[in-house]
């Protein structure tokens, strides 16, 4: 499969940027679609590259065409499908992570979904971004949803060989998340040293995601090795999206470059 509009865009702010932020809407998480669309223009205002819609429960139907129609119109970024299942695709999107959830346990989340999907997804000429998905202990609702074999948080090595395997047999994005608001369950983000080793082993673009809540902690994922951010509570409970958004981009495009 040729790279893409949304993918080579990727690539293409990824070598003049040197790390890029994208910022997750969950429209569930939100109290109407009014409040997720403001929070995505404000993110976007704030420097925000992409803007994802998703969620692991209830992104789907009215809610989610509603809520990716009025954002697309909103803003000028790529509006990028986070999907939870194959009922998250709506035609108002650009893209849509194509993932495989590489350590489920449950063979559905690793291809069955995917070809249930793809027709859909072909039809409606969404372009679909093949990125190959990592579950990190806590986990959160996604490894739950996903019944996920979660990498234990002191094996950095076992998800730098799942993320290669996953370059290996296509995956042209890899992401390891730890999941939403894992300090609820005691632990931080992705580890430090786990990122490093996913880092050293792949060749493709790398997303960090879940529990990344300060500019400190962003700037520490890229200098430790990822190439992009993926934020949203950090965004969603801020206060001021637009705000929170400017500190994180400000950091991590600080980062990026003095890494390039």
């Amino acid at each position: 499969m040729k790279i893409g509009k949304i993918e080579k865009y990727i690539h293409d702010n990824l070598d003049k940027e040197g790390a890029l932020l994208f910022v997750l809407i969950d429209p569930v998480d939100y109290k109407n679609s009014d409040d997720a669309v403001t929070t995505a223009y404000d993110a976007v205002e704030g420097g925000a590259d992409i803007v994802l819609i998703g969620g692991s429960t209830g992104a789907q139907g009215e809610l989610l065409e509603e809520t990716t129609k009025r954002i697309s119109e909103k803003i000028n970024v790529p509006v990028v499908l986070f999907p939870g299942n194959i009922a998250t695709v709506t035609k108002y999107a650009d893209a849509v992570y194509f993932m495989s959830l590489l350590n489920a346990r449950n063979p559905y989340w690793i291809t069955q979904a995917q070809m249930l999907s793809a027709p859909l997804v072909k039809s409606l000429n969404i372009e679909p971004l093949p990125v190959g998905y990592i579950v990190v202990q806590p986990g959160g609702t996604v490894g739950w949803v996903g019944d996920a074999n979660m990498i234990p948080r002191e094996k950095p090595k076992i998800a730098a060989s799942l993320a290669l395997a996953g370059e290996f047999l296509g995956n042209r994005i890899i992401v390891t998340d730890a999941g939403s608001n894992p300090q609820l369950q005691g632990y931080s983000g992705v580890p430090l040293d786990m990122i490093r080793e996913v880092r050293k082993m792949i060749s493709v673009p790398y997303i960090v995601a879940g529990g990344i809540k300060t500019v400190e902690d962003a700037r520490d994922a890229i200098k430790n090795g990822g190439d992009i951010i993926q934020v949203g509570t950090a965004i969603e409970k801020s206060g001021n999206p637009k705000e929170r958004t400017l500190a994180l981009s400000k950091a991590i495009k600080e980062e990026g470059r003095r890494r390039r």
